[in-house]
Protein backbone atom coordinates (compact mmCIF):
# COMPACT_ATOMS: atom_id res chain seq x y z
CA UNK A 1 0.00 0.00 0.00
CA UNK A 2 2.85 2.27 0.56
CA UNK A 3 3.80 1.91 -3.01
CA UNK A 4 0.27 3.10 -3.77
CA UNK A 5 0.25 6.00 -1.82
CA UNK A 6 3.69 7.63 -2.93
CA UNK A 7 2.21 6.92 -6.66
CA UNK A 8 -0.82 8.88 -5.69
CA UNK A 9 1.83 11.43 -4.23
CA UNK A 10 2.69 12.17 -7.84
CA UNK A 11 -0.86 12.96 -8.60
CA UNK A 12 -1.50 14.92 -5.40
CA UNK A 13 -4.10 12.99 -3.60
CA UNK A 14 -4.37 10.84 -1.10
CA UNK A 15 -6.04 7.99 0.50
CA UNK A 16 -9.34 8.41 2.67
CA UNK A 17 -10.43 5.05 2.95
CA UNK A 18 -10.53 1.65 2.02
CA UNK A 19 -12.61 -1.81 1.28
CA UNK A 20 -12.10 -4.67 -0.31
CA UNK A 21 -13.40 -8.08 -1.57
CA UNK A 22 -11.25 -11.90 -3.21
CA UNK A 23 -11.23 -9.55 -6.45
CA UNK A 24 -11.13 -5.53 -5.99
CA UNK A 25 -8.97 -3.42 -3.67
CA UNK A 26 -11.00 0.07 -3.14
CA UNK A 27 -9.82 3.21 -1.91
CA UNK A 28 -11.72 6.53 -1.70
CA UNK A 29 -9.48 9.69 -2.12
CA UNK A 30 -9.20 12.49 -1.35
CA UNK A 31 -9.76 13.58 -4.77
CA UNK A 32 -12.14 10.47 -6.14
CA UNK A 33 -11.45 6.77 -5.97
CA UNK A 34 -8.95 3.98 -7.37
CA UNK A 35 -9.05 0.49 -7.63
CA UNK A 36 -6.55 -2.31 -8.12
CA UNK A 37 -7.56 -5.92 -9.26
CA UNK A 38 -5.40 -8.52 -10.69
CA UNK A 39 -5.15 -7.13 -13.96
CA UNK A 40 -6.62 -3.86 -13.88
CA UNK A 41 -6.16 -0.67 -12.30
CA UNK A 42 -8.70 2.38 -12.14
CA UNK A 43 -7.46 5.51 -11.57
CA UNK A 44 -10.55 8.17 -11.17
CA UNK A 45 -9.69 12.07 -10.24
CA UNK A 46 -10.94 15.70 -10.00
CA UNK A 47 -9.70 19.14 -9.39
CA UNK A 48 -6.40 20.39 -10.55
CA UNK A 49 -4.77 16.44 -9.63
CA UNK A 50 -2.52 15.46 -12.80
CA UNK A 51 -3.33 11.84 -13.02
CA UNK A 52 -1.07 11.03 -16.05
CA UNK A 53 2.02 12.19 -14.18
CA UNK A 54 1.92 8.40 -12.66
CA UNK A 55 2.02 6.58 -16.38
CA UNK A 56 5.51 5.82 -16.04
CA UNK A 57 5.71 5.30 -12.61
CA UNK A 58 2.52 2.97 -12.26
CA UNK A 59 4.57 0.78 -15.14
CA UNK A 60 7.30 0.24 -13.38
CA UNK A 61 5.42 -0.67 -10.17
CA UNK A 62 3.37 -3.26 -11.85
CA UNK A 63 6.52 -5.05 -14.00
CA UNK A 64 8.37 -5.04 -10.73
CA UNK A 65 5.44 -6.35 -8.16
CA UNK A 66 3.23 -8.02 -10.98
CA UNK A 67 5.23 -9.48 -13.75
CA UNK A 68 3.67 -7.32 -16.25
CA UNK A 69 5.62 -6.06 -19.06
CA UNK A 70 3.12 -5.20 -21.44
CA UNK A 71 0.13 -3.69 -21.08
CA UNK A 72 -3.12 -5.18 -22.57
CA UNK A 73 -5.27 -1.73 -22.93
CA UNK A 74 -5.45 1.53 -21.93
CA UNK A 75 -7.97 4.02 -21.79
CA UNK A 76 -7.94 7.96 -20.78
CA UNK A 77 -11.02 9.47 -20.72
CA UNK A 78 -12.90 13.03 -19.15
CA UNK A 79 -15.39 15.79 -20.06
CA UNK A 80 -14.50 18.99 -20.91
CA UNK A 81 -13.21 21.26 -18.49
CA UNK A 82 -15.28 24.54 -17.33
CA UNK A 83 -11.77 26.57 -16.39
CA UNK A 84 -8.62 24.41 -18.65
CA UNK A 85 -6.97 27.17 -17.63
CA UNK A 86 -6.33 26.23 -14.02
CA UNK A 87 -5.53 22.58 -15.00
CA UNK A 88 -1.28 21.99 -14.39
CA UNK A 89 0.45 20.63 -17.50
CA UNK A 90 -0.28 18.37 -19.54
CA UNK A 91 -3.67 18.71 -19.05
CA UNK A 92 -4.59 21.92 -20.17
CA UNK A 93 -5.44 20.65 -23.52
CA UNK A 94 -6.23 17.26 -24.68
CA UNK A 95 -4.04 17.32 -27.88
CA UNK A 96 -1.23 17.82 -24.74
CA UNK A 97 -2.70 14.95 -22.97
CA UNK A 98 -2.91 12.80 -26.50
CA UNK A 99 0.95 14.18 -27.26
CA UNK A 100 2.01 13.06 -23.64
CA UNK A 101 -0.03 9.34 -23.78
CA UNK A 102 1.82 8.93 -27.02
CA UNK A 103 5.19 9.62 -25.28
CA UNK A 104 4.59 6.26 -23.24
CA UNK A 105 2.36 3.76 -25.60
CA UNK A 106 2.62 3.19 -29.39
CA UNK A 107 -0.43 3.04 -31.84
CA UNK A 108 -2.73 5.31 -29.23
CA UNK A 109 -5.75 7.19 -30.99
CA UNK A 110 -7.83 10.36 -29.50
CA UNK A 111 -11.68 10.77 -29.90
CA UNK A 112 -13.21 13.96 -29.21
CA UNK A 113 -17.28 12.31 -28.49
CA UNK A 114 -19.77 15.42 -28.57
CA UNK A 115 -19.12 19.13 -30.15
CA UNK A 116 -15.93 20.78 -29.11
CA UNK A 117 -15.71 23.76 -27.06
CA UNK A 118 -19.48 22.49 -25.56
CA UNK A 119 -20.45 19.36 -23.77
CA UNK A 120 -17.79 16.72 -24.88
CA UNK A 121 -15.99 13.78 -23.61
CA UNK A 122 -12.28 12.96 -24.56
CA UNK A 123 -10.74 9.18 -24.89
CA UNK A 124 -7.35 8.27 -24.96
CA UNK A 125 -6.94 4.47 -26.05
CA UNK A 126 -4.63 1.95 -28.08
CA UNK A 127 -5.49 1.78 -31.75
CA UNK A 128 -3.59 -1.33 -32.81
CA UNK A 129 -5.14 -4.93 -33.04
CA UNK A 130 -3.88 -7.14 -30.47
CA UNK A 131 -2.16 -10.81 -31.64
CA UNK A 132 -0.79 -13.50 -31.26
CA UNK A 133 2.20 -15.01 -33.05
CA UNK A 134 2.44 -18.68 -32.68
CA UNK A 135 4.89 -20.71 -35.07
CA UNK A 136 4.05 -24.03 -36.10
CA UNK A 137 7.53 -25.96 -36.75
CA UNK A 138 6.10 -29.47 -37.10
CA UNK A 139 6.16 -29.56 -40.80
CA UNK A 140 9.86 -27.49 -40.69
CA UNK A 141 8.45 -24.69 -42.43
CA UNK A 142 9.70 -21.08 -40.58
CA UNK A 143 7.38 -19.78 -42.49
CA UNK A 144 4.08 -20.87 -41.10
CA UNK A 145 3.02 -18.60 -38.75
CA UNK A 146 -0.82 -18.47 -37.35
CA UNK A 147 -1.89 -15.65 -36.34
CA UNK A 148 -4.42 -15.19 -33.82
CA UNK A 149 -6.51 -12.45 -32.15
CA UNK A 150 -6.43 -12.36 -27.79
CA UNK A 151 -9.78 -13.25 -26.50
CA UNK A 152 -11.25 -10.86 -24.06
CA UNK A 153 -12.95 -11.72 -21.27
CA UNK A 154 -16.38 -10.19 -20.83
CA UNK A 155 -16.02 -6.32 -20.15
CA UNK A 156 -18.32 -3.29 -19.59
CA UNK A 157 -18.45 0.20 -18.53
CA UNK A 158 -21.41 2.44 -17.65
CA UNK A 159 -20.94 5.85 -16.80
CA UNK A 160 -23.28 8.94 -16.08
CA UNK A 161 -21.91 12.40 -15.93
CA UNK A 162 -24.40 15.13 -14.56
CA UNK A 163 -24.13 18.53 -14.62
CA UNK A 164 -27.14 21.85 -13.49
CA UNK A 165 -28.54 19.04 -10.55
CA UNK A 166 -31.50 19.80 -8.08
CA UNK A 167 -29.98 22.10 -5.62
CA UNK A 168 -32.55 19.98 -3.10
CA UNK A 169 -30.39 16.75 -4.18
CA UNK A 170 -27.04 18.45 -3.87
CA UNK A 171 -27.91 20.23 -0.41
CA UNK A 172 -27.84 16.34 0.77
CA UNK A 173 -23.92 15.94 0.62
CA UNK A 174 -23.28 18.88 2.94
CA UNK A 175 -22.58 19.05 6.56
CA UNK A 176 -25.80 21.49 6.69
CA UNK A 177 -28.25 18.83 6.30
CA UNK A 178 -26.20 15.16 6.64
CA UNK A 179 -23.77 14.54 9.70
CA UNK A 180 -22.45 11.73 8.07
CA UNK A 181 -21.74 9.90 4.53
CA UNK A 182 -23.93 6.79 5.86
CA UNK A 183 -27.26 9.17 6.36
CA UNK A 184 -26.39 11.01 2.81
CA UNK A 185 -26.15 7.80 1.09
CA UNK A 186 -29.40 6.67 2.69
CA UNK A 187 -31.22 9.75 2.34
CA UNK A 188 -30.51 10.61 -1.18
CA UNK A 189 -31.55 6.58 -2.13
CA UNK A 190 -27.46 6.09 -3.27
CA UNK A 191 -27.41 2.57 -1.42
CA UNK A 192 -30.87 1.83 -3.56
CA UNK A 193 -29.15 2.32 -6.85
CA UNK A 194 -27.54 -1.15 -7.20
CA UNK A 195 -28.54 -2.66 -4.03
CA UNK A 196 -26.02 -5.86 -3.87
CA UNK A 197 -23.34 -3.14 -3.60
CA UNK A 198 -21.11 -3.26 -0.48
CA UNK A 199 -20.75 0.86 -0.08
CA UNK A 200 -18.05 2.50 1.38
CA UNK A 201 -18.72 6.18 1.50
CA UNK A 202 -17.37 9.38 2.84
CA UNK A 203 -18.47 12.81 3.00
CA UNK A 204 -16.36 15.52 3.24
CA UNK A 205 -16.23 18.74 4.90
CA UNK A 206 -17.99 21.18 4.53
CA UNK A 207 -19.90 19.24 1.06
CA UNK A 208 -18.76 16.90 -1.24
CA UNK A 209 -19.00 13.40 -1.09
CA UNK A 210 -17.52 9.88 -2.41
CA UNK A 211 -18.44 6.14 -2.28
CA UNK A 212 -16.96 3.08 -3.85
CA UNK A 213 -19.29 0.16 -4.15
CA UNK A 214 -17.88 -3.38 -4.18
CA UNK A 215 -20.31 -6.41 -5.55
CA UNK A 216 -19.69 -10.55 -3.95
CA UNK A 217 -18.68 -11.15 -7.61
CA UNK A 218 -16.18 -8.62 -8.42
CA UNK A 219 -17.40 -5.55 -10.06
CA UNK A 220 -17.69 -1.92 -8.87
CA UNK A 221 -19.69 1.19 -9.00
CA UNK A 222 -18.47 4.91 -7.38
CA UNK A 223 -20.27 8.26 -7.47
CA UNK A 224 -18.31 11.62 -6.80
CA UNK A 225 -20.41 14.60 -6.15
CA UNK A 226 -19.41 18.24 -5.89
CA UNK A 227 -22.85 20.05 -4.53
CA UNK A 228 -21.71 23.89 -4.81
CA UNK A 229 -24.75 25.47 -6.69
CA UNK A 230 -21.97 27.22 -9.48
CA UNK A 231 -20.60 24.48 -10.44
CA UNK A 232 -22.66 21.44 -9.42
CA UNK A 233 -21.15 17.66 -10.83
CA UNK A 234 -22.06 14.27 -10.11
CA UNK A 235 -19.92 11.44 -11.61
CA UNK A 236 -21.49 7.56 -11.64
CA UNK A 237 -19.70 4.31 -12.93
CA UNK A 238 -20.26 0.86 -12.86
CA UNK A 239 -19.03 -1.94 -14.53
CA UNK A 240 -21.78 -4.53 -14.10
CA UNK A 241 -22.84 -6.81 -16.82
CA UNK A 242 -26.64 -5.92 -17.75
CA UNK A 243 -28.66 -6.55 -21.40
CA UNK A 244 -29.39 -2.85 -20.87
CA UNK A 245 -28.71 -0.35 -18.61
CA UNK A 246 -31.90 1.39 -19.04
CA UNK A 247 -33.26 0.62 -15.62
CA UNK A 248 -30.03 1.52 -13.86
CA UNK A 249 -30.18 4.93 -15.60
CA UNK A 250 -33.71 5.48 -14.45
CA UNK A 251 -32.70 5.05 -10.66
CA UNK A 252 -29.53 6.95 -11.19
CA UNK A 253 -31.80 10.04 -12.37
CA UNK A 254 -33.93 9.51 -10.13
CA UNK A 255 -31.66 10.21 -7.06
CA UNK A 256 -29.91 13.12 -8.36
CA UNK A 257 -32.48 14.70 -10.76
CA UNK A 258 -30.01 17.03 -13.45
CA UNK A 259 -30.85 18.71 -15.66
CA UNK A 260 -28.56 17.82 -18.10
CA UNK A 261 -26.21 14.67 -18.40
CA UNK A 262 -23.88 12.73 -20.66
CA UNK A 263 -24.33 8.88 -21.06
CA UNK A 264 -20.78 6.65 -22.22
CA UNK A 265 -20.92 3.03 -22.53
CA UNK A 266 -18.44 0.33 -23.24
CA UNK A 267 -18.82 -2.98 -24.12
CA UNK A 268 -16.84 -5.52 -26.09
CA UNK A 269 -18.22 -8.83 -27.88
CA UNK A 270 -18.00 -10.83 -24.65
CA UNK A 271 -20.02 -8.90 -22.78
CA UNK A 272 -23.41 -9.81 -21.77
CA UNK A 273 -23.74 -5.79 -22.56
CA UNK A 274 -22.59 -6.23 -26.34
CA UNK A 275 -25.60 -5.16 -27.78
CA UNK A 276 -26.55 -1.89 -25.92
CA UNK A 277 -23.75 0.59 -27.74
CA UNK A 278 -25.52 0.16 -30.67
CA UNK A 279 -28.84 0.34 -29.06
CA UNK A 280 -27.94 3.99 -27.67
CA UNK A 281 -26.28 4.62 -30.91
CA UNK A 282 -29.87 4.05 -32.99
CA UNK A 283 -31.79 6.02 -30.28
CA UNK A 284 -33.79 2.87 -29.74
CA UNK A 285 -37.27 3.82 -27.82
CA UNK A 286 -36.89 3.51 -24.70
CA UNK A 287 -33.58 5.72 -24.60
CA UNK A 288 -34.83 8.54 -26.76
CA UNK A 289 -35.43 10.21 -23.49
CA UNK A 290 -35.68 10.17 -20.03
CA UNK A 291 -38.19 11.65 -17.98
CA UNK A 292 -38.03 15.34 -19.49
CA UNK A 293 -34.11 14.71 -20.87
CA UNK A 294 -34.45 14.51 -24.14
CA UNK A 295 -31.17 12.90 -26.22
CA UNK A 296 -30.20 15.87 -28.22
CA UNK A 297 -26.58 14.18 -29.54
CA UNK A 298 -25.60 10.47 -29.66
CA UNK A 299 -22.04 9.80 -31.31
CA UNK A 300 -20.79 5.85 -32.37
CA UNK A 301 -17.31 4.15 -32.34
CA UNK A 302 -16.02 0.91 -32.69
CA UNK A 303 -12.58 0.50 -31.31
CA UNK A 304 -9.84 -1.88 -31.59
CA UNK A 305 -11.71 -4.43 -28.35
CA UNK A 306 -14.70 -2.38 -27.77
CA UNK A 307 -17.86 -0.63 -29.46
CA UNK A 308 -18.63 3.14 -27.55
CA UNK A 309 -21.60 4.83 -27.78
CA UNK A 310 -21.64 8.52 -26.45
CA UNK A 311 -25.23 10.69 -26.00
CA UNK A 312 -25.92 13.73 -24.58
CA UNK A 313 -29.64 14.37 -22.80
CA UNK A 314 -30.85 17.74 -21.76
CA UNK A 315 -34.26 19.62 -20.62
CA UNK A 316 -33.52 22.12 -23.61
CA UNK A 317 -31.72 22.05 -26.34
CA UNK A 318 -27.76 23.19 -25.98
Amino acid sequence: RDKLEALLKIVHCEVISFSNNDDVDAYVLSESSMFVAQRRFILKTCGTTTPLSCVRPLLQLVKQHAGFSQVEDVFYSRKNFKRPDLQKNPHQSFEQEVLYLNSIFKDGTGYCMGTPGKDCWYLYTLSAPKVLQCNNNNNNNNNNDVTMSVMHEPDQTLEVLMTDLDPKVMAIFTKDLCSSAKEATKKSGIDSIIPEMKIDDYLFEPCGYSMNGLSKNGCYMTIHITPEPEFSYVSFETNIPQATYKDVIDRVLQVFQPGKFVLTVFANKSSLAADFPVEVKKRSSKLKSFGGLECREVQYCRLRNYDLSFALYSKFPS
